[in-house]
């Protein structure tokens, strides 16, 4: 597992918003297919583009993860850096509306956790 200083972490910050925002549209393409094959009650996995933007989205969220960072919620656009404070293990969680990472949480702790680092 890589671990990521802050500086590291807001670093890669110009390279991922446009994955997360890759990752948001493809999410409502996703939705509007799934939305379209209800109507037409067709079998799941049926619907023309379903398979497509699942495809994508997974491809979308390797090529994320393939920095080190893992994502946590597609919907927010919430990412985690693992990283050290105080000797132990944590995430810094960088949410995609937000300028720069300034929170963090414990590995088991989750969004609802985080904790400003200043």
């Amino acid at each position: 597992m890589r671990l990521f200083t802050l500086d590291e972490a807001n670093a890669l910050l110009d390279r991922l918003r446009p994955l997360v925002e890759a990752l948001w549209e493809r999410r409502r393409d996703l939705a509007i297919a799934q939305l379209e094959n209800e109507v037409r009650a067709a079998p799941r996995g049926h619907a023309p583009g379903i398979r497509v933007h699942e495809d994508e989205i997974v491809r979308l969220i390797e090529r994320i993860e393939h920095f080190g960072c893992i994502v946590k919620d597609i919907d927010l656009g919430l990412i985690d850096f693992p990283s050290t404070r105080g000797g132990r293990t944590i995430y810094l969680c960088w949410k995609a509306d937000e300028p720069a990472v300034a929170h963090w949480h414990d590995l088991d702790s989750g969004f609802s956790g985080r904790r400003p680092l200043a």
